[in-house]
């Protein structure tokens, strides 16, 4: 049985489209107007909020938490201070990467991973030895991001505890009466915030935030714009830019942290007081330099994109949408050198993106690969810079106040 969000209730009111996918077994909403660029330039101009509540939540708490948790993720859980949040990951013995999440670090031994699967079964099996409790808290909370430029000035309006927080700090604070968890976090790649709230009173909640809104043009947004708000980030996305190597069938589906770009979150991988799961494997992929891919960003070459089309006499497309498919990418010579999971056209950038892998020799920042594009049922391709993520990123997403 398809089940329903805390929020389902008012928001199933403002879906104009009746349009829904399904997110771990929730119905979620893939847009609420005729169109997604609409809601997108919401999120880019003012603000736009997003029913995240399908995220899986886990509750890890005890003396050992942080001890146990060291041993898991691939970051180093000891500098997430109380009041703070990291972006992580963790990985099988072979380095390859099972999946990503945010870990919420509430006190000393309190933490909360939200992660895209379920994964208490997993950490309960490893937790053997500490003194630590795991906890599926999916059901109990709600979720909602609140995102864009103008988020700050509307959460500030119902807690002034908002207004102070730091990139990826949270803070309890309350709303409309309803003790709620504020961090500065979300996957827009923009100033943005996400609300953790008892489901219970998620409605409450979500008025009060709506009502706050309204004057500054908020709306909410579905998932089809949170995609293209996440390309643009140079965000990854589970299931579209990696495969967990929970269900990779062989090596070639199976990427490391490090080949995704991700190895920043390994800047302590030689300090011996903290052997993580793959982290033999990941030492030696870094020594040896044995990665496969680098990851990067490209932008298309926008006149010979039009041209191609032009030559063909057909109107160059410029859909935001995002491909659902893979584009490859070849060298000079017409030899495949990488692919790019992730490409759309970017309305605030103006351009065809992309999140790409390429084979190491052919990650220099400015250098040229060439896109795969099919035209009137035949093969070629356009240049692209490649160039680095994320590939929008306002400074007012990380700035101080």
């Amino acid at each position: 049985m398809v089940k329903r969000t805390p929020f389902h209730e008012r928001l199933s009111e403002l879906n104009t489209t009746g349009l829904f996918g399904h997110w771990s077994g929730f119905l979620s909403p893939l847009r609420y107007d005729t169109s997604a660029k609409h809601e997108y330039f919401g999120v880019r101009n003012s603000a736009g909020f997003f029913d995240s509540s399908p995220l899986y939540k886990h509750r890890i708490t005890g003396p050992d938490a942080e001890r146990f948790l060291g041993g898991v993720m691939a970051r180093d859980v000891r500098v997430c201070t109380p009041g703070r949040a990291q972006y992580t990951v963790w990985c099988d013995g072979e380095g390859y990467l099972l999946e990503d999440g945010v870990l919420f670090r509430h006190a000393p031994d309190e933490f909360v991973l939200t992660c895209a699967e379920p994964n208490v079964g997993y950490l309960g099996d490893l937790a053997t030895g500490h003194d630590v409790r795991i906890e599926d808290v999916s059901e109990q909370f709600a979720v909602l991001a609140v995102q864009g430029p103008r988020s700050r000035e509307i959460l500030a309006t119902l807690s002034p505890d908002v207004a102070r927080l730091r990139f990826f700090g949270l803070t309890p604070t309350t709303i409309a009466g309803v003790p709620v968890t504020v961090s500065r976090t979300g996957f827009t790649g923009d100033l943005g915030y996400e609300l953790m709230i008892p489901a219970d009173d998620a409605l409450t909640v979500l008025d009060a935030v709506i009502a706050a809104g309204t004057p500054y043009g908020m709306r909410p947004f579905g998932e089809e714009a949170l995609l293209m708000c996440r390309i643009e980030a140079g965000l990854v996305l589970i299931g579209v830019d990696f495969t967990s190597a929970r269900y990779a069938y062989n090596d070639s589906e199976r990427l490391t942290p490090i080949e995704l770009g991700l190895g920043w979150l390994l800047r302590t991988i030689d300090d011996d007081s903290r052997p993580f799961i793959g982290r033999d494997a990941l030492r030696r992929e870094l020594e040896d330099k044995t990665s496969r891919w680098n990851t990067v960003g490209l932008v298309l070459d926008w006149a010979a994109y039009d041209g191609l089309y032009r030559d063909a006499g057909l109107t160059p497309p410029k859909d935001e949408t995002p491909l659902p498919w893979e584009s490859m990418l070849y060298d000079d010579a017409g030899e495949r050198i990488g692919y790019a999971p992730s490409m759309m056209y970017s309305p605030v950038l103006q351009r065809h993106v992309a999140i790409a892998l390429v084979k190491p020799e052919h990650a220099a920042l400015g250098g040229t690969v060439h896109v795969e594009q099919t035209i009137q049922h035949e093969y070629t391709s356009c240049p692209a810079t490649v160039t680095t993520l994320p590939l929008f990123n306002p400074a007012r997403k990380t700035a101080n106040i």
